[in-house]
């Protein structure tokens, strides 16, 4: 039997030599399985004390992961300061949460930018599996206010609209960023 250690650059070699495509392909499905763990992990939490303890619990980490993936962004990115919203928007179209939806709306004007997800993987799927709408605007507002506080301080989220509200019928969400 042969044994090999796959250390890290080992690892960074084996995703070298993956055509891009391939590369894309492997880092989308790895974005959905990071999202299908948030949500069992949601699920098991709900089903054993309820959806307002896996909201509470949920909201917390999303506040958490959105400082974490804030700097982290900026620093593959190699930004140090985001100054507009046209380069905010760039970011947070490559957070987790916005590649997992497949579709998102995006308006970027003077002083404004708002950002609708068109297509909710969550919701939906939820609905498919018989249960109600998951009403996620403290997790999300939550998620986007460490997010653009941890990206530019100047920068404020106000709800567009988001469940609990009713549905609009062209998105599932909507937030609008202001430049102080």
């Amino acid at each position: 039997m042969n044994h090999e250690l796959i250390d890290m650059d080992k690892q960074i070699e084996i995703l070298r030599n993956l055509d891009k495509e391939e590369l894309i392909k492997l880092l989308l499905l790895q974005v959905r399985n990071v999202w299908r763990v948030d949500g069992l992990y949601f699920l098991g939490i709900e089903k054993r004390f309820g959806t307002e303890a896996a909201t509470e619990i949920d909201k917390e980490a999303w506040r958490i992961l959105a400082k974490i993936e804030a700097k982290d962004l900026m620093r593959t990115m190699g930004k140090n300061k985001v100054n507009d919203l046209k380069e905010f928007i760039e970011l947070l179209v490559k957070t987790g949460w916005a590649l997992y939806q497949e579709e998102k709306k995006i308006e970027v004007g003077e002083g404004e930018a708002v950002f609708k997800i068109v297509k909710c993987k969550v919701q939906e799927t939820r609905i498919r599996k018989g249960l109600e709408v998951f009403p996620c605007k403290p997790v999300r507002l939550g998620y986007l206010e460490e997010f653009v506080k941890t990206i530019n301080p100047n920068i404020k989220v106000e709800v567009v609209r988001c469940p609990p509200d009713e549905k609009n019928p062209e998105f599932w969400c909507g937030w609008r960023f202001v430049l102080k």
